[in-house]
């Protein structure tokens, strides 16, 4: 008598598709493998000038930044949940509103705490700007050489945790005075927008990798 051997069918496997993110120009996959590293940054100044400098010699306007945005949230690595959030503090406008949206309420202790100008424009035909913020307790500057001549383009800026030698060193060129946080920023909104509108016009790499930074703290200066 033989016995008939039954063989159990193995069904196939169901393997759940990975989530691979919205695709990405090259200039945006080149800015997101350029902040690869914020996860390993506990300092959110470094957060702001690493994002800053990823983006310096790009061009940029909403639609690479709603591209960047919708990857990084459609794909939640560690990486990707960093720059999404550094995103939601930097950006101004609406893509701070998609990079909110998409990370939810992000807090920051940034404030501004003092404004200077030292005016050198009769002289050298520039005006320089230092404004001090702070995260918490730690302060630190930037430092914008305004250029007069040239209609008050940003020609120079720099970030410094050294504030008080870096005041020391402006008032040795010119008196320093103080001047009213909104004012301060007023100055800068409007050397900005002119470098917006004018991309093609020569400035320090400083002041592009400085930038959204800068445009930060002009937002902040106006709530």
């Amino acid at each position: 008598m033989s016995r008939k051997i039954q063989y159990r069918t193995r069904r196939p496997i169901a393997v759940a598709d990975r989530p691979q993110g919205t695709p990405l120009s090259p200039a945006q996959r080149l800015f997101v493998d350029r902040c690869r590293e914020l996860p390993q940054l506990a300092d959110p100044l470094d957060v702001e000038l690493t994002v800053g400098a990823a983006v310096a010699d790009l061009d940029v306007d909403e639609e690479f930044w709603a591209g960047v945005v919708a990857h990084v949230a459609s794909w939640p690595s560690r990486r990707n949940v960093a720059l999404l959030r550094a995103l939601a503090v930097l950006l101004t406008g609406r893509p701070r509103d998609w990079a909110v949206e998409a990370a939810g309420p992000v807090g920051s202790t940034l404030r501004v705490t003092g404004a200077w100008t030292c005016d050198r424009s009769l002289d050298a035909g520039y005006l320089v700007l230092l404004c001090r913020y702070a995260f918490s307790a730690r302060e630190h500057a930037m430092v914008f050489l305004i250029d007069e001549v040239e209609g008050g383009l940003v020609r120079g800026a720099f970030v410094t945790r050294q504030v008080e030698v870096a005041r020391e060193r402006l008032a040795r060129q010119a008196p320093l005075d103080a001047i009213g946080a909104e004012a301060a920023h007023w100055l800068l909104a409007k050397s900005y927008d002119r470098l917006d509108r004018r991309p093609d016009l020569r400035v320090g790499d400083d002041v592009r990798s400085t930038r959204l930074p800068a445009k930060r703290r002009i937002a902040l200066a106006f709530g």
